[in-house]
């Protein structure tokens, strides 16, 4: 069943408001005050935030990195090499080779020493053996050196220098074509080897050629330098003093021929150590 209703006018502010007007109004404003809260209520409920990738870090680039620490070498300090010439005084005689009265000079058909050109010039047929010694000398202590030229001279022929000499005894320091160097005493016509054949780049292999011969003589020790270097020592008591003189020797098919000039001897005052119980 249906019934009609009469609305009566309502005054409101000098107006006529109907009923239905007012009952609109008043579900407007509950509706809106109703929105507003659910509104409110969905404002006030946090939304869940969607999680995102975090970004790697940008690696820092380090201009300096540690670095170990290097560790130091402590490098050992060579002992000085010890002074092969020790006791070097003035020079006591020097010899330009221009006095032909102060060598044995001698020539035939085997061999030959003569001066000229301020030098003195020994000649050997094959296998030939000659020297020639400086007359009135004698010394003992002393460091003496010569200058030598091989012109002719051939795989083991041999030239050099004596010292304490005498016509039949002397220390012979021979230096072979081949490039050794040698030490040997010979006493009455025996010879004996006091060094072995060593090899030796200052001496000449073979002619033409140039070295400068040095020997050092104190006591029993004899020292060889060749263009200043040291090369070996031997030590023999056998003959204390002596002459000095130079020689030439051919022990092949051909020839051999040498000179030699310059001559200068240089006093040495040194006294060799003496050996203890305890030396090797």
């Amino acid at each position: 069943m249906f019934f009609a209703t009469k609305q009566s006018p309502t005054r409101q502010g000098g107006c006529f408001v109907g009923k239905s007007t007012l009952l609109a109004t008043t579900f407007l404003a509950i509706t809106f005050l109703t929105s507003c809260a659910q509104l409110d209520e969905i404002l006030a409920t946090p939304t869940p935030l969607v999680p995102t990738e975090t970004p790697l870090p940008t690696a820092t680039i380090n201009w300096f990195p540690p670095s170990a620490t290097p560790t130091l070498i402590t490098l050992s300090t060579k002992a000085p090499t010890p002074e092969m010439r020790p006791g070097l005084g003035s020079e006591i005689i020097t010899d330009d080779f221009t006095d032909k009265f102060l060598w044995d000079i001698a020539a035939s058909n085997q061999a030959s020493a003569d001066i000229n050109h301020n030098r003195i010039t020994l000649s050997v047929q094959s296998q030939v053996y000659m020297l020639s010694l400086r007359n009135d000398l004698v010394l003992n202590n002393y460091y003496a050196e010569i200058t030598a030229r091989p012109s002719l001279c051939r795989n083991e022929d041999s030239y050099g220098l004596l010292i304490r000499a005498s016509a039949s005894n002397y220390y012979r320091f021979a230096l072979s074509c081949n490039g050794t160097a040698r030490a040997e005493r010979v006493s009455g016509g025996t010879r004996l080897v006091l060094q072995q054949p060593l090899p030796s780049g200052d001496v000449p292999p073979g002619a033409p050629g140039e070295v400068r011969i040095g020997v050092w003589a104190v006591g029993r020790e004899m020292r060889l330098f060749l263009n200043g270097r040291y090369q070996f020592s031997i030590s023999d008591p056998s003959f204390p003093s002596g002459s000095l003189g130079v020689f030439v020797r051919s022990v092949g098919e051909t020839p051999a021929v040498v000179s030699f000039s310059d001559l200068a001897i240089q006093q040495v005052d040194y006294v060799l150590p003496t050996p203890t119980l305890f030396s090797p």
